[in-house]
């Protein structure tokens, strides 16, 4: 005799991995973003102090 379906069940399996998907991407998001800045950051690091309109330190 063949079982009754759960879709209780069902649902909550596809519910469970939309989220993960969704965090998964997130997470990937987040990273690239922090790169980004890590990069900028780097980079200002790397340059010379500003100077003023004059030309001085």
């Amino acid at each position: 005799m063949a079982r009754k379906p759960n879709y209780g069940q069902q649902r909550a399996d596809v519910n469970r991995s939309k989220q993960a998907k969704k965090e998964a991407k997130l997470r990937e998001r987040e990273e690239a973003v922090a790169k980004r800045k890590a990069a900028v950051d780097e980079e200002e690091a790397g340059s010379p102090a500003p100077t003023d309109a004059a030309g001085r330190d």
